[in-house]
């Protein structure tokens, strides 16, 4: 889909996407200590704005007008004087360059693209990740298709972890899960996540 359909998308409905945050997003960052964080292919900003009112700094990029207007709205209504904590950009990840290791949370969640650009996003999105970071990709599995449900139902869009994990590979990140997961859904199937996290080394004294 290309950001004129998703607006399409978003002006359809008040939110598209539920107001918390990914479970796995809360399950990585609710222990962590606040920073500054990049959400890669953000939305409606609702993993961007939960870290925010934990106390982070936050850049949430996506290429959907829309979206990028609703969640400069909602950071509005739910964060008050801190609304300035997330920084909201409209950008197409395939262009967009973050900053190198100049945060220390990376998301990138449920970007669903071919391999080409997904390759160019994940090493884009490693190289932002600071000493002492952390990478974090959830995405709808490539067995969601057969075994899961819900998500996109074109598998040159599905990946698995082990992919991602090649994506990254010498970037100077250190893959510390690298799996399929289940998420609970309502229906009769799970979905099945691909899940990966990776971290860079602190720098040394």
């Amino acid at each position: 889909m290309n950001s004129e359909q998703w607006d399409h998308r978003y002006a359809a409905k008040d939110l598209v996407w539920s107001a918390g945050p990914n479970r796995w997003v809360e399950e990585v960052a609710a222990g962590l200590p606040p920073g500054r964080a990049l959400d890669l292919a953000a939305g409606e900003g609702r993993n961007a704005l939960w870290l925010a009112e934990r106390g982070w700094s936050v850049t949430a990029v996506d290429f959907s007008a829309v979206a990028v207007e609703r969640a400069r709205s909602l950071a509005a209504q739910r964060l008050g004087e801190h609304a300035g904590r997330v920084q909201v950009v409209e950008a197409d990840v395939r262009h967009y360059a973050p900053a190198p290791a100049a945060f220390d949370l990376v998301m990138v969640v449920y970007l669903q693209v071919e391999a080409v650009l997904r390759r160019q996003v994940m090493r884009s999105a490693a190289t932002a990740v600071a000493p002492g970071g952390l990478l974090l990709v959830a995405a709808h599995d490539s067995e969601n298709l057969a075994h899961g449900t819900g998500g996109p139902q074109d598998p040159a869009v599905l990946y698995r972890a082990d992919d991602v994990a090649a994506d990254i590979e010498g970037c100077g990140l250190r893959v510390d899960r690298a799996e399929a997961r289940l998420r609970p859904v309502e229906g009769s199937r799970d979905a099945i996540d691909a899940f990966l996290l990776a971290a860079r080394d602190a720098a040394a004294p």
